[in-house]
């Protein structure tokens, strides 16, 4: 398991990062204190507080290429 941390401000941010990890077979959360949502889920995440850094939590160690994609959002 990877994990890292992103800031998503705006819903176009949202977007494309949605659309990036949808791309991906494995399963990727987003932790923003105690609430825990999909990372593929654009509702989902726009029912956290985008105002402070989210964690993604990536549970594969072969991702590299993920990281590589979502660097732009990555603090």
């Amino acid at each position: 398991m990877k994990t890292v941390n992103v800031k998503l401000t705006l819903a176009e941010d949202v977007k494309n990062f949605v659309n990036i990890v949808s791309k991906y077979p494995y399963e990727i959360d987003l932790r923003s204190g105690r609430h825990v949502i999909d990372a593929k889920s654009i509702l989902g995440i726009f029912s956290l507080d985008l105002s402070k850094p989210i964690v993604v939590e990536i549970y594969s160690d072969d991702c590299d290429d993920l990281l590589e994609e979502i660097e732009d959002f990555v603090i």
